[in-house]
């Protein structure tokens, strides 16, 4: 598991290789992670957006932006948790994701940017 801590929001992430959703033969690997969010802050926030950096070890970078995490803009009381679960496909058997989400207090709408560690991204064959 990876975490870290930006500005009071803790998110954690684990990821897994999808065999059964994955065709090398024709480079497609897919891949889900679980991120985990704690608002460890006094605070309430809102995860509003999110940007996410992509790369695959053959070299391919994407990026993806977009309004909240799977279809919700989440509001976390102090002390809240927020999972979710999503997946990412890539062209080759390992690669890494990292970004951030934006976020809003609540108490002065200021917008803040949370780190979203870099994690791998690694088909369980290669794990040895």
């Amino acid at each position: 598991m990876t975490t870290q801590i930006t500005s009071g929001v803790k998110i954690s992430v684990e990821s897994t290789y999808q065999s059964e959703y994955s065709n090398p033969d024709q480079g497609h690997f897919m891949y889900a992670y679980r991120i985990t969010i704690e608002n460890l802050s006094e605070h309430t926030v809102q995860l509003v957006r999110r940007h996410w950096n992509i790369f695959d070890s053959i070299g391919t970078h994407s990026q993806v932006d977009g309004d909240g995490v799977v279809g919700e803009q989440p509001i976390l009381q102090p002390g809240d948790t927020h999972q979710y679960v999503s997946g990412c496909n890539l062209k080759s058997e390992m690669g890494f994701m990292e970004g951030y989400y934006e976020m809003i207090r609540e108490i002065d709408h200021s917008i803040f940017h949370v780190h979203i560690p870099r994690f791998n991204l690694i088909a369980s064959y290669r794990h040895n």
